[in-house]
């Protein structure tokens, strides 16, 4: 098993780096620790050896080659990144992103052992419920389906050489966000109506976009709430710095 930890600029100012006084957001320190080495030493925990990250900012790149992980050139975007690193690494291949800054190997190993074993591709997703006990303070935006709210972990896995085909799907809705109907019209109009209704479930969702991509794909559930706790903005990261602080 490889991993790849998405550690890409979008471009311009990250206002995350700007509030923490850093270049990019991967170098912010929690203790003596960059963020990106919390999540590179949890993957190792996890039995995961081969540790790409995929950044074009030197500093990750370097701050990468210190912690022994394979710097790979980024894309213009994260699934661009992805399908490199898959060409790159081979599957099974593990995704996660730098700023997953409270990543544990339980919940990486949690997540590999409840992946199911025919799934070409997988994701791990936290309820509500889950996030609202573990993490309280915690404002997201939630997916919502029939079996309730729910919350990406960033976490991926691309057990086969046939999850290419789900990640050139994410490149196509990447490249479509701003025509919404070339999406609509590839998930077909019957699932969208049954979103709206509120009647499709989480699983069937994925399942769809699985058969779209015309590969087996499946959702896992999160264990721990705090799984969906990543740092996308400042209040990210006034988070976690005070989970860290509690849990010391």
């Amino acid at each position: 098993m490889n991993a790849l930890i998405l550690a890409g600029s979008r471009g311009g100012a990250d206002p995350v780096a700007d509030y923490a006084g850093v270049s990019d957001k991967a170098l912010i320190r929690f203790g003596e620790a960059t963020m990106l080495e919390r999540v590179v030493i949890a993957l190792r925990e996890a039995g995961i050896d081969r540790i790409a990250v995929s950044a074009n900012a030197p500093a990750v790149r370097a701050e990468a080659l210190r912690l022994g992980a394979e710097p790979l050139d980024a894309a213009g975007g994260p699934s661009l990144s992805t399908l490199h690193g898959l060409q790159a690494l081979g599957a099974p291949l593990l995704v996660t992103t730098a700023d997953h800054a409270l990543l544990r190997p339980e919940w990486v190993r949690d997540f590999l052992t409840d992946a199911p074993a025919d799934a070409d591709v997988a994701a791990l997703l936290a309820h509500r419920s889950l996030v609202e006990r573990d993490a309280p303070p915690t404002r997201r935006t939630w997916l919502r389906f029939a079996d309730g709210g729910w919350s990406g972990c960033n976490l991926f896995l691309c057990r086969t050489p046939q999850a290419r085909a789900a990640v050139e799907l994410w490149m196509s809705v990447e490249a479509n966000r701003k025509r919404p109907w070339r999406i609509v019209r590839r998930l077909g109009i019957a699932t969208l109506a049954r979103y709206a209704l509120g009647r499709l479930t989480l699983a069937e969702a994925v399942a769809r976009l699985g058969a779209v991509a015309g590969v087996r794909a499946a959702v896992v559930s999160a264990r721990h709430g705090l799984a969906a706790v990543d740092v996308d903005k400042p209040a990210d990261l006034d988070l976690v710095r005070s989970l860290l602080a509690d849990a010391q």
